[in-house]
């Protein structure tokens, strides 16, 4: 019996000693396991960190950015608002300074305007005093813009080749004189014109020399015989370089040895009037 016991104590040591060494083993093999995921979650965690290390600092990065290009867009918007202002202050002059000057050229062409209409007259006046006794081609008015021109046929005037002024020259200057005085405020210039043909004598060297010869012959008939303001009066010589008509016939050259006399606005006077101010 007691042998018995023996055995049986021994058997539950061994039994015993069975069990504690498997559940060591396992216990061991959950902690390598344990260990194990241990070492990956550090890994993983590490590697995390380094991430969120490079996002945070790229999200400073942007951070840093956008408060560069905030402060550079309100900078923008400053200049911008300095600019729209300057604009607008010009925009605001300019159309001011549209307005003056649309004032001012209503004003210009109100006074075009007037002297057309004094020179339309004028030119009426001077057709009807020198229609007795003239044909409409030795004697032609015209009125262009604010300029009165009178075209008197050289026969009118001249002998052939001579600058000397005839009789009967005086009975159509002394016509012309009489409007010519009657407006003071208009400058006179008479202008001599020729033929193509050459002329050179004793007196006249060429066309040149002719056409400026006669248009000063009229100029002095015009102060000295008819008192008109010589102030007032200018002699031009045209030659033949602006012909009427082809110096290929003779009535073309005849046509294109002419007198013109024009009468316009002073410059002086023109001058003035572009220079008055319209407030």
């Amino acid at each position: 019996m007691k042998k018995i016991a023996v055995l049986l104590v021994l058997t539950s040591l061994v039994l015993s000693s069975c069990v504690s060494n498997k559940k060591y083993a396992e216990l061991e093999g959950n902690y390598s396991k344990k260990n194990q995921e241990l070492v990956d979650t550090k890994a993983e965690l590490m590697k995390c960190q380094v991430e969120n290390e490079s996002k945070i600092a790229a999200l400073n990065q942007q951070v840093l950015d956008l408060r560069s290009d905030k402060a550079k867009t309100l900078e923008y918007v400053d200049n911008l608002t300095v600019l729209s202002k300057s604009a607008s202050d010009n925009i605001k002059e300019t159309l001011t300074q549209m307005g003056k000057k649309d004032e001012y050229i209503k004003y210009i062409q109100k006074a075009v305007s007037k002297k057309d209409s004094i020179n339309l007259a004028l030119g009426f006046k001077l057709k009807s005093v020198l229609k007795d006794g003239f044909t409409d081609e030795d004697i032609q008015v015209s009125v262009e813009k604010t300029v009165v021109y009178i075209s008197i046929a050289d026969k009118l005037l001249f002998k052939s080749g001579s600058s000397t002024i005839s009789a009967n020259a005086k009975t159509v200057l002394g016509k012309v004189a009489e409007v010519i005085a009657a407006q003071p405020n208009l400058e006179v210039m008479v202008e001599g014109y020729t033929d193509n043909k050459p002329i050179n004598t004793n007196c006249v060297q060429d066309n040149w020399d002719l056409s400026v010869s006669r248009a000063t012959s009229v100029i002095r008939v015009l102060h000295n015989d008819f008192k008109i303001n010589p102030s007032r009066l200018v002699a031009a010589g045209r030659s033949e370089y602006t012909p009427l008509e082809s110096n290929d016939t003779v009535e073309g050259r005849a046509r294109n040895r002419r007198t013109r006399i024009v009468l316009m606005p002073k410059l002086d006077q023109f001058f003035e009037l572009l220079e008055q101010k319209v407030d």
